[in-house]
């Protein structure tokens, strides 16, 4: 009898491990069956967003361009990879707050405009553009510059204003060699970045709306660079470079800041056409700034200037009122009479007073 129980007891065991079984394999491919269609529909969706992406494509001057306004794209898909042959990204106000990694692949790329989005970072990867020629990222969030986009040795143009909290920048853009336009107007900066001086094509700057309460002493010089020590006994020479700061500048915008003076060497910048001070602490006019031939444009307005100047009256009402009352004529009318008033403070005390019998006294 126990035989028999034992014989019943084993072929329900069976049984039950075989529908267990069974089960778990059903539900092993309803698992794999869901999964399988999770696939299915993320690959239909890059297909949907790669279409839409491929509708904002355009063709201007010979080159391929991206262009997106005023649409919903906080983040950019994986998919874009496949429009690699882009030349352009022009990606305004869609809310955009992150650079894909995959901006790397963009080998093609001229010209990176981000403007006006929540963009809170530069990715490393932007250093893996070589042809990038153009990078604007005016009006995002940006805090950090990485040191990597001083390998897009093509950059000509860097915009960075009004990121508000950036301040700084890596000293290794010094190396941007091609570098000609810089607005980083409306940010938080309290000094002028050395590396900026240091750039070698640099001909446009705007650093308007920072904190600036100085400029560099040696924003103009000379500067001796020396190669290291000769490498064998048989090169005894060292190599001798001389570099002159700024040179090539043009255009210098540093209004709504708080300087308090400019130094003398800003009057050897001879390229110097068009310069800004409006809106600052500035007290005085170095006199050295007189013989800036090239300087055309010029605006000390709202400056506390400790002299009063007034213009002379022009012939003909037009004529006056076409004058910049701050500019380029009212600057040498100022250093003209702040050396009249300096000779005539000199010569008081060096004429000698005369006693009431005649004899002269010392000089005051």
């Amino acid at each position: 009898m126990v035989g028999v129980v034992s014989s019943v007891k084993a072929l329900w065991e069976t049984r039950i491990r075989r529908v267990q079984e069974d089960e778990d394999e059903q539900r092993r491919k309803r698992t794999k069956g869901g999964a399988t269609g999770r696939l299915g529909v993320g690959v239909w969706e890059d297909r949907a967003v790669l279409a839409r992406l491929r509708q904002k494509l355009q063709t201007e001057d010979g080159r391929l361009v991206l262009r997106i306004e005023q649409e919903d794209w906080k983040m950019l898909p994986d998919c874009l990879v496949q429009l690699s042959q882009v030349h352009e990204w022009q990606i305004h106000r869609t809310g955009l707050q992150k650079i894909p990694h995959c901006v790397a692949s963009f080998h093609n790329l001229l010209v990176l405009d981000l403007s006006r989005n929540g963009v809170t970072e530069i990715p490393e990867q932007i250093g893996k553009l070589p042809q990038l020629r153009e990078l604007l990222l005016s009006c995002n969030r940006i805090q950090f510059v990485p040191e990597e986009l001083s390998c897009c040795e093509s950059l000509e143009r860097l915009e960075l204003a009004m990121n508000r909290d950036l301040d700084r920048l890596p000293d290794q853009l010094r190396n941007l060699k091609r570098l000609q336009h810089l607005d980083l107007s409306m940010n938080d900066f309290p000094a002028m970045p050395d590396c900026v001086v240091a750039l070698p094509a640099l001909q446009w700057l705007d650093m308007g709306g920072n904190g600036l309460r100085r400029l560099p002493e040696d924003i103009h010089r000379w500067e001796r660079m020396i190669r290291g020590p000769a490498p064998s006994p048989a090169i005894s020479r060292r190599t001798l470079r001389f570099v002159l700061r700024m040179e090539t500048l043009h255009t210098l915008w540093l209004q709504r800041n708080r300087l308090e003076k400019l130094p003398d060497n800003i009057s050897r910048m001879k390229s110097l056409d068009t310069l800004v001070l409006s809106c600052n602490l500035l007290t005085d006019i170095p006199p050295l700034m007189e013989d800036m031939s090239n300087l055309r444009f010029v605006n000390f307005r709202d400056n506390p200037l400790s002299l009063d100047v007034t213009l002379p009256c022009r012939e003909t009402q037009d004529e006056d009122e076409d004058r910049e009352m701050f500019g380029r004529e009212f600057m040498q009318t100022y250093i003209r009479e702040a050396r009249k008033r300096a000779s005539a403070v000199l010569h008081m005390h060096r004429v000698p007073r005369q006693s009431p019998g005649g004899a002269a006294l010392s000089p005051v």
